[in-house]
């Protein structure tokens, strides 16, 4: 008999794991920049160099847990909207199957620690390993959908993450410019 939580507690260690892992290359990034403009020794000042890194880490890891968790929350929501559209399963069991996948995000969050010291890679992996999982996800669940079904699916997750991330870039061009235009000097 096959336990149906085996796998339950993956996501939130892969959250952790992709969270540190940004943190670190953030955190570092983070020093290197407060010692350039000079804001490094008064905050030595106060807190020693662990001290200081240390709690530089938790407000980080803390950032990227909630990125991390926001973005499993949208990708849940708009894969199970999808099935819900697209899905011939009306007793979820498709769901369970594809839980397997979570090993996925695992093996990537442990792999990201090879790219601590540049965003790209950190970047690379986590997009890698998005992508094979969305691959696994879409093979496990095309046995329960048509192929219409499987291909209406996988164009309705690239419309919202498209759509999504045309507002995400909008809404960052809009704040940029306008903290642009504030500026005195300008």
């Amino acid at each position: 008999m096959k336990n149906p939580y085996v796998f339950g507690f993956l996501p939130l260690i892969t959250i952790l794991l992709f969270s540190l892992t940004f943190s670190v290359f953030t955190m570092n990034k983070a020093i290197a920049l407060f010692k350039v403009i000079g804001v490094y020794s008064g905050m030595r000042e106060f807190l020693s160099d662990l001290e200081l890194k240390l709690f530089l880490l938790i407000i980080l890891v803390l950032i990227y847990f909630m990125l991390f968790s926001a973005l499993k929350l949208i990708a849940e929501t708009i894969h199970e909207i999808g099935m819900l559209f697209f899905s011939k399963d009306l007793e979820g069991k498709t769901i369970s199957q594809a839980r397997g996948g979570y090993v996925i995000f695992f093996v990537g969050a442990i792999i990201s620690a090879v790219g601590l010291q540049s965003i790209q890679v950190l970047l690379l992996i986590f997009l890698a390993t998005s992508f094979i999982y969305f691959i696994y996800v879409v093979f496990k669940l095309s046995n329960s959908m048509s192929l219409l079904g499987t291909i209406g699916l996988i164009m309705f997750e690239i419309i919202m993450w498209s759509l999504f991330l045309a507002l995400v870039i909008y809404a960052m061009i809009k704040l940029y410019n306008g903290v642009i235009a504030s500026l005195p000097f300008l």
